[in-house]
């Protein structure tokens, strides 16, 4: 199928497509007219791509990770362990998050936020 109507069936604009593809995440054959084609399984790709977005995972994971998936023999295990190396991350940040918020408090009222907080 060529690029416009991947577009409509994914719902996503032809530059996204073309983004994608020059990042290597999906791979369209070049007719003797110089047209895109992209095979049908590409829209089920794409969809997946938008759901690991969705789910936090950045367009390098996806791309890394995609090839070793499409391979594996049992894909739920698979991505399971995606998942729980991604919920450590979330859980790193958070962390993070929690010691700068308590931080910040500290620091309400001190007159100068941006000071060292004398400890």
């Amino acid at each position: 199928m060529r690029i416009g109507e991947l577009a409509a069936r994914t719902n996503m604009t032809r530059d996204t497509i073309r983004f994608y593809e020059k990042v290597g995440l999906v791979e369209g054959r070049r007719s003797a007219n110089g047209y895109r084609d992209f095979a049908p399984e590409t829209v089920e790709w794409l969809a997946y791509v938008r759901t690991a977005q969705t789910l936090g995972f950045s367009l390098a994971e996806i791309a890394r990770h995609g090839a070793e998936l499409r391979e594996e023999p049992d894909s739920a295990q698979a991505l399971s362990a995606l998942f729980e190396e991604k919920i450590q991350i979330i859980d790193a940040r958070v962390a993070e998050l929690a010691a700068l918020r308590a931080e910040l408090v500290d620091r309400v009222g001190t007159g100068c936020p941006l000071r060292a907080a004398a400890m």
